[in-house]
């Protein structure tokens, strides 16, 4: 086998419908278009959306909500996965990077702690927001809380 007489696979290939070549070619005449209406002049593109007519659904669906452009999307941290990173890391403090250390977000995400789980262990908490019921636990233990 050479480069110059490689062939495709018998079957794999079609010509290209050939249209508007005349009567004989079995595709003259009207060109594949059919006979009148929009589709078979030149010139003719379909509105996106056009359902001929009917309402289209983009407007027959109702608009509700509205997306707030000044949301802050935290990441939440239980008090459940503090006390179990301090057992296994032995840790007293607990901040943003310890945090991103252990896998739990990454370096772009805010963290606010919530307050599912117990906590048996006094622990200093840095993080940028912290449920009402996360704060009281914390600081019950004497730990302490501070917002960055």
């Amino acid at each position: 086998m050479e480069l110059h007489n490689i062939q495709p696979a018998k079957g794999s290939t079609k010509s290209e419908k050939r249209i508007g070549r005349g009567q004989g070619s079995g595709k003259g005449g009207t060109s594949t278009r059919g006979h009148k209406g929009a589709k078979s002049r030149s010139g003719y593109s379909r509105k996106i959306g056009f359902q001929g007519g009917q309402m289209p659904l983009q407007r027959l669906v109702p608009k509700f909500g509205f997306k707030n452009v000044n949301r802050v999307e935290y990441k939440a941290i239980n008090l459940s996965v503090l006390q179990k990173l301090a057992d296994d890391k032995g840790l007293e403090a607990i901040d943003v990077d310890t945090l991103i250390a252990a896998g739990f977000i990454s370096k772009n995400d805010k963290v606010k702690i919530l307050g599912n789980g117990e906590l048996s262990k006094k622990l200093n908490v840095k993080a940028h927001a912290f449920s009402k019921s996360a704060k009281e636990a914390i600081e019950k233990l004497e730990g302490t809380t501070e917002i960055l």
